[in-house]
């Protein structure tokens, strides 16, 4: 899955699967736009990439601001020449049961992963269009799938992506782009370890390979995506979520 000289953005990439993503892609030869609003720790990342001999900008972006966005893009275009590789994996949680939820904890959500993934695809798409190729990968959430409580905004959202992979994927077959979605299931992260750990005991229970998976996991499901073995697979959706959803 060789993607050298391929260029990258993936957003929400200073820590966690965005973080990770990031590294597996300069691994497998991109060159990677860094962006997430923590401009200290996605200059880090940068670092982390350079020292695998690939080059890497830092780029501070609100997914969910359309004048942000257009910079990001242009950036990428203007910095290495072209864009072959969108991730779509910033995220935010603002977890409450829904008698509890405030109107504004369901609006930040929505805002980062419904309109940030659509304005993203849009800005970059315009461009994958023009050269006829493009690798789009839209992060979603086993919770979009199943539901899980407290996160009905998270939920709605991360389901909402599904849809929206598909109709990105039938506009854009004909320009020989493709937009493809994960799901990710229980990751190993900073938010799950901070869970109570017999809550955190009862999720890996349900899952058949009995672990929670590795953000590597993540990040390679989205190499697969972004390289030319997946060049005829188009509008459908992986789980990483060993088994759990079966």
């Amino acid at each position: 899955m060789d993607l050298t000289n391929k260029i990258a953005i993936v957003t929400g990439s200073g820590q966690g699967i965005g973080r990770e993503t990031a590294l597996v892609l300069a691994r497998h030869g991109a060159d990677v736009v860094v962006a997430d609003l923590d401009i200290e720790a996605a200059e880090n990342v940068v670092k982390e990439i350079e020292k695998l001999g690939r080059k890497a900008i830092a780029c501070k972006v609100n997914v969910g601001n359309k004048n942000d966005v257009n910079r990001m893009v242009n950036t990428a275009i203007e910095t290495f020449g072209d864009l072959d590789i969108l991730v779509n994996n910033a995220g935010i949680t603002r977890d409450a049961m829904m008698h509890k939820m405030t109107e504004e904890q369901f609006d930040q959500v929505i805002q980062v992963h419904m309109k940030g993934t659509f304005l993203c695809m849009q800005e970059a798409a315009l461009h994958m269009r023009k050269q006829g190729k493009g690798k789009i990968v839209n992060i979603s959430s086993i919770s979009g799938k199943v539901g899980n409580m407290g996160q009905v905004n998270y939920a709605g959202a991360k389901a909402g992506i599904i849809a929206m992979t598909k109709v990105a994927a039938r506009e854009s077959a004909r320009y020989q782009v493709n937009v493809n979605a994960i799901q990710p299931g229980f990751i190993d992260s900073d938010m799950t370890r901070a869970m109570p750990e017999d809550i955190r005991q009862a999720r890996i229970k349900d899952i058949p390979l009995q672990r929670p998976g590795k953000p590597e996991d993540i990040a390679n499901a989205v190499v697969f995506l972004c390289s030319d073995y997946s060049n005829y697979i188009t509008g459908t959706t992986i789980e990483v979520a060993g088994g759990r959803s079966m």
